[in-house]
């Protein structure tokens, strides 16, 4: 019985004479070529001493070959070495397929033709020895294997864009969120003690991988004050003004380990001996195109945020967020000062006077308690004006409100009502504790000696007080301020410079 694969064109039948049996393999190797040259394949027999026995024309078509370089005779090993001599095989390639060969048994490999065409080789041993070649032109398809691989690479290099851009959107949004969490704190403080308590916990929990410091100018505006600091052992309480690179700048400064760069001042001066300083970013404090404070951030190697996209970036952000509230805050509180404090001596004004006076009668009677009201007034001040002017009436005026302002009054609150008219609530305070206090206030404004630049020393200057104290002389705003006056009236009537209680005796009394 005949293997399937036992293909043997020159084979005949044992019966007949020479001549029948020539005649018989003519016809079945032309009917062999006939089939070979029908199919798509091109198909190469090689016997088992690698000669080729029979070839058809697709072979040589998809090989690119004149006829002469494939055909019967045409020795397998010189067919494979011109192959590789023109580069379509490789040296290895070549070696592999010859030792196959010579075991017999089955391999494939690929061509690739100068024309850059592409054929799949595929070589099966046949029963008896010998092999079979069959040749396919897979340059389509490996042309659409490689486009589908380029495209399903584009396609994930498209969807890994599409994921970092989604993320860092996110991100985005996240720290968006997170300065808006910020700012809504920030806006809602009612004093800067309140906003530096507010930054010191919104910095150590939204920035894990730093610390920080927030310096404030101090009035004298030679030194800047510590306001807060975050993630510090220990941080200096004041730092100079040229201490600092962005201070001296003008402009933010970013200190770069690597870069060309220089530590500030304030750093070195907290570092050890041989402590290297981290990457740090110094940050003024700009209000109304004023600098009034410094932000010193410093980023450490560890404390990473997964809510922040850039620690660094979005540190100066929060930086710049805080600027622009202490900014907003001192603002307000100097609006308010100006809404509520007199312009020449600094004291409250009458308007807030009023209102303070409302509120303490209140919180007063709510725990049925005492608080004295003092009424003075500057002796003789239209003719003090009159003789040395209105710029010396200025300097008295400021003189007496610094006195007021001297004087140990705990909770006090000292107002200018109008012209050399002042008044002082003094919470806690009954008859004894409020003529005592306004006994000093007369001495201490009796005993200053005032020097105008504009005339020399001026005349002492002296003021009369009436004191009113509650509910003794008055539950409502406007009695307890007659009352205060028309004692104030009587001490001048007694001679001026003293004091003088308001008559309260049949007036109800917590005393």
């Amino acid at each position: 019985m005949r293997h399937e694969n036992d293909i043997r064109p020159d084979a005949v039948t044992d019966r007949g004479s020479g001549d029948e049996k020539r005649t018989r393999a003519g016809t079945d190797r032309g009917l062999a070529l006939q089939i070979m040259d029908a199919l798509e394949q091109g198909v190469v027999i090689w016997s088992q001493d690698g000669i080729c026995q029979m070839c058809n024309q697709r072979a040589v078509t998809l090989l690119e070959m004149r006829r002469s370089g494939l055909r019967t005779g045409t020795v397998l090993d010189v067919f494979l070495t011109q192959a590789q001599e023109r580069g379509e095989l490789s040296a290895a390639h070549l070696k592999e397929s010859l030792e196959l060969f010579s075991l017999g048994q089955p391999f494939q490999f690929e061509i690739k033709l100068a024309s850059e065409r592409v054929l799949s080789t595929n070589v099966r041993p046949v029963r008896g020895g010998g092999h079979i070649m069959a040749i396919s032109d897979v340059t389509e398809e490996r042309n659409a294997l490689t486009a589908l691989a380029v495209a399903e690479a584009e396609a994930e290099e498209a969807q890994r864009k599409a994921t970092e851009v989604l993320e860092d959107e996110r991100a985005r949004q996240r720290e968006v969120s997170l300065l808006s969490q910020m700012d809504e704190w920030l806006q809602s403080c009612k004093s800067l003690n309140e906003l530096y308590e507010i930054v010191t916990v919104f910095m150590q929990k939204v920035l894990p991988g730093t610390r920080g410091q927030l310096f404030i100018y101090s009035n004298s505006r030679d030194v800047l004050d510590l306001a807060c600091a975050w993630h510090f052992a220990e941080a200096p309480e004041h730092v100079t003004p040229d201490s600092c690179w962005a201070l001296r700048r003008g402009r933010n400064y970013t200190f770069d380990p690597q870069g060309l760069s220089f530590v500030c001042d304030h750093v070195k001066e907290s570092l050890g001996a041989d402590e290297v300083p981290f990457t740090f970013t110094c940050l003024p404090i700009m209000a109304h195109g004023d600098t009034v404070g410094l932000i010193h951030i410093e980023f450490l190697e560890d404390g990473i945020n997964p809510d922040v996209l850039d620690t660094k970036a979005f540190t100066k952000r929060c930086a710049e967020h805080i600027s622009m509230a202490i900014a907003n805050v001192k603002l307000r509180d100097e609006l308010q000062d100006q809404s509520t404090r007199d312009p020449l001596t600094g004291l409250y004004n009458r308007r807030f006077f009023l209102n303070a006076l409302r509120r303490e009668m209140n919180q007063t009677a709510s725990r049925q308690g005492n608080f004295a009201l003092l009424s003075l007034d500057a002796d003789r001040f239209k003719i003090f004006n009159d003789e040395h002017g209105h710029d010396a009436g200025d300097v008295v005026l400021e003189a007496i409100a610094q006195r007021m302002c001297e004087i140990d009054l705990d909770d006090a609150v000292a107002c200018r009502i109008g012209g050399e008219e002042f008044s002082v609530i003094l919470p806690n305070a009954d008859r004894t504790r409020a003529t005592a206090i306004a006994e000093e206030l007369r001495r201490a404004v009796a005993e200053t000696r005032i020097d105008y630049i504009g005339g020399g020393d001026l005349p002492a200057v002296t003021v009369s007080i009436g004191v009113a104290v509650y509910p003794t002389h008055g539950t409502e705003p406007k009695e307890l301020i007659k009352q205060a006056d028309v004692a104030l009236y009587d001490a001048k009537k007694a001679g001026r410079d003293r004091w003088h209680l308001a008559d309260g005796a049949n007036l109800i009394t917590f005393d």
